[in-house]
């Protein structure tokens, strides 16, 4: 079994990866600092799981993800985040993720979420289950930010947190036009109209990191 862990936080890197240690029969466990060094991995060995993070410095770990989905479909990926479960779990299980654990949960928690995904399962929990019923059976009573796509949400909880335009386009690699075209769909399909109604909202709901 080899398996592959993407986090860009050192400390937790190497946690992580005793954790898997002790926890599975893994022959091989290589560790990547970001998307790029994942995907250099990734093309090199054949890997039977990848835990992987959502806050990675050069791509969001969302994108990397369907990459992953769209190059190697049948490898399991499990998302390991700090941000929590109502922020960006069901838009990793809509993405094709096997499974969602934010980092506080205890490590016994990852080990059964290992297993169960190794097997050949989906990890869930009840909360997140809740949340996608919600979609499939009732999509008018969606909140208005899960219209919007993982990059103008990523866009959106960037605005909120206070950045500007010209910051957030060097965060995310993308002319200062690009991201602006992204606020005015955010702004179009929540229906809103300025920045301060964004952030209201943003806070209102807990999308920023608590």
């Amino acid at each position: 079994m080899n398996i592959l862990i993407v986090d860009d936080h050192a400390i937790i890197l190497t946690g992580l990866k005793q954790i898997v240690q002790h926890s599975t029969h893994a022959k091989q466990i290589d560790t990547a600092a970001n998307a790029h060094e994942a995907q250099g991995l990734l093309k090199a060995h054949p890997y039977n799981l990848v835990l992987l993070d959502i806050s990675l410095p050069d791509k969001n770990g969302l994108q990397l993800l369907k990459q992953i989905r769209q190059d190697f479909p049948k490898l399991p990926v499990l998302m390991l985040s700090m941000y929590p479960e109502d922020q960006y779990a069901v838009r990793a299980i809509k993405a094709g993720a096997a499974g969602y654990l934010t980092k506080e949960y205890a490590p016994e928690e990852l080990q059964k979420a290992i297993d169960k995904v190794l097997a050949g399962g989906k990890y869930i929990s009840a909360a997140v289950a809740e949340q996608l019923a919600t979609v499939v059976t009732s999509p008018e009573n969606l909140a208005p930010h899960d219209s919007l796509s993982d990059r103008e949400y990523e866009v959106l909880r960037l605005i909120a947190s206070g950045k500007s335009v010209s910051d957030i386009a060097h965060d995310l690699n993308k002319s200062v036009k690009t991201i602006s075209t992204y606020r005015s769909r955010i702004l179009k399909k929540m229906n809103m109209n300025h920045n301060a109604e964004l952030t209201h909202y943003v806070i209102k709901e807990g999308l920023l990191d608590k």
